[in-house]
């Protein structure tokens, strides 16, 4: 126990000295974060993010659930990208691991206790900084998916409604996964934030709450035209993510899968 809470205080030091000291090797290191993340991921084509909580084990029913939405993924070529650690991380990259042609990536973070790389991460980073690795979760990833969980959860559910709300990421869709689970916070939102004008009518359509799977994964396909066709009206059309959308798009037109 003593060498766990010393772990954690040197881990804690060592964060605080490179965000607040003026060491401009902690800004490179920084850099190089976002500088190697966007390198490895520019170009991965569809992808969706799934987050969730680390604390549960192969056995409960969010694990099982996201093991299915990740191979439902996998099996249209839809990559799959997680905070690469245990619990509903390890169940979606396992779930996409069954799919050999797809990236089960795991965007790992350093911490002092529990978090691991899971064995099922195809293509694996880990992060010193949560800010950096929260952008490289997000920004090649045409949809997050939501599934139970504690304070990470919640702060990243929030950080990709809130990219979505100011359209700083457009035609991404978020889905959360767990009716029951997320019952409260869906009230909460309805009954406070949008009672009390703090949020608009229309943003309450930003969640797609659903425990259909089939529908979430059918939604998520939909969805592909959209993102392009932002991309497009960015002018980001000439970019390396656009053309791994468009290729893959091609390919399933050209297999005579029909519309998405």
């Amino acid at each position: 126990m003593a060498d766990r809470i010393r772990s954690k205080k040197d881990y804690a030091r060592r964060y605080v000295k490179d965000i607040k000291s003026g060491d401009v090797w902690s800004v490179f290191k920084i850099i190089a974060d976002f500088v190697q993340g966007f390198d490895e991921l520019g170009d991965l084509g569809p992808s969706v993010t799934i987050f969730g909580s680390s604390r549960v084990d192969e056995n409960h029913p969010y694990y099982k659930q996201a093991v299915q939405m990740a191979s439902m993924l996998g099996a249209r070529g839809y990559n799959v990208i997680t905070g690469g650690g245990p619990g509903v991380m390890e169940a979606a990259n396992r779930g996409a691991y069954e799919h050999k042609e797809v990236e089960s990536i795991g965007l790992n973070i350093e911490l002092p206790f529990e978090q691991h790389p899971n064995a099922y991460v195809t293509k694996g980073r880990t992060f010193d900084y949560f800010f950096s690795r929260k952008v490289m979760l997000v920004k090649y990833s045409m949809a997050y998916v939501i599934f139970p969980g504690g304070f990470g959860t919640l702060d990243e559910l929030f950080e990709a409604l809130t990219l979505i709300q100011t359209r700083k990421v457009t035609g991404v869709r978020l889905f959360v996964i767990g009716t029951e689970f997320y019952a409260p916070l869906i009230e909460f939102i309805r009954t406070k934030l949008l009672a009390e004008k703090l949020i608009e009518e229309g943003d309450i359509d930003l969640i797609t709450v659903s425990d259909d799977l089939y529908f979430v994964v059918t939604e998520i396909e939909r969805s592909l035209i959209t993102q392009m066709s932002a991309l497009e009206q960015q002018g980001l059309d000439d970019t390396k993510y656009y053309h791994s959308l468009s290729s893959y798009f091609t390919d399933r037109h050209g297999a005579g899968e029909g519309s998405i």
